[in-house]
This record gives structure tokens, sequence and C-alpha cells, in this order.
């Protein structure tokens, strides 16, 4: 498995983790695509790092996976610390 922890993600890195999660698991892209309810052709743009894939489709991957997500928002003086979690 790649190292993803604390990195900047890109399209490509969420490319990469989608393809060697998919991989580890054992699982074919057509599989995936049926299991998500996305097309073939979506997982393969997906796992290449197509930066216009639909945000939508890329998080139910995401889920399908069990892959986790969280989104932080900036601390300010009305929020210091404050998280937002979302998993996907």
């Amino acid at each position: 498995m790649l190292p993803f922890g604390n990195m900047k993600h890109t399209p490509k890195t969420v490319g990469e983790l989608v393809k060697s999660t998919r991989k580890g698991m054992g699982v074919t892209q057509k599989d995936l695509a049926m299991t998500s309810g996305t097309g073939l052709r979506f997982i393969i743009e997906l796992e290449k790092g197509k930066p216009t894939c639909q945000l939508s489709k890329v998080l139910t991957v995401l889920n399908t996976l069990g892959i986790t997500i969280k989104l932080t928002p900036p601390a300010t003086d009305k929020n210091p610390g404050q998280t937002a979690k979302g998993g996907a």
C-alpha cells in the first residue's frame, strides 16, 4: 500500500489509492464499477487520475471500497480547532 497519510491529495493520488485498494481487495475494475453503480470507463479514468471525474461518483467509489476522507476547515476565531468529518 502506498503512503497516503498527510500528503496533499491530487486526482492522481486519489486514483492511485483507489487502484491499490481495489487490487489489495482482489477486485477487478469491472466488479468495482458494477458494485459502485458506475461504469468501467469511469473507474479506469479515476484510477489514471483524470482531474475532471464527477465528485459524487468518486465519493461513491471511495465509500464502496471503504476509503474514508476527513475534511477539516481552517481554524478561525469562531471555530478554533473545529473539524468537520466526512466519510465517503
